[in-house]
């Protein structure tokens, strides 16, 4: 007869969300702003051009002369995939959604999701506006998204 183990009162190691940003000492700024409503972008002293998604270096020109900019929050619809599907956790509970890349009006090209907006309406070149949704988390995580501009 073999012996069980003792029972261990100790709770497993929680595995990191997928789904959520991980904000560190250099992104806690655009985090923050984002729970504050507001969506940031760095620009370039050097070069003056801005940048998305946030890093310490001008892609463009290499310079570390960038600064945080608080974007205007418009963007134009590039291009989505409706997805219908997705097997990794926890994103399957949350199909169909609409994955894309928006040009924000200072620039940068940004991955994000267009919410509220049936799929038959998306066009390329439509006018979006940034929103902030509240994951669930301990502590909540703002992300920005999109939707349609009034109007």
């Amino acid at each position: 007869m073999s012996a069980r183990p003792p029972e261990s009162s100790a709770r497993p190691a929680e595995r990191p969300r997928r789904d959520l940003p991980a904000a560190d000492a250099f992104t806690r700024r655009y985090w923050d702003a984002a729970a504050d409503g507001h969506l940031l972008i760095r620009r370039c002293a050097a070069c003056a051009r801005a940048h998305h998604y946030p890093r310490p270096f001008c892609p463009h020109c290499w310079s570390d002369d960038v600064r945080w900019e608080r974007a205007s929050g418009t963007a134009t619809l590039y291009t989505w995939s409706v997805v219908h599907r997705n097997d990794l956790p926890p994103f399957g509970i949350r199909v169909p959604y609409t994955a894309a890349a928006v040009d924000l009006t200072e620039g940068p090209r940004m991955m994000t999701e267009v919410v509220d907006c049936a799929d038959a309406d998306l066009r390329i070149g439509m006018e979006l506006r940034v929103a902030f949704r509240v994951q669930s988390a301990d502590p909540p995580v703002t992300v920005p998204v999109f939707r349609p501009a009034p109007g």
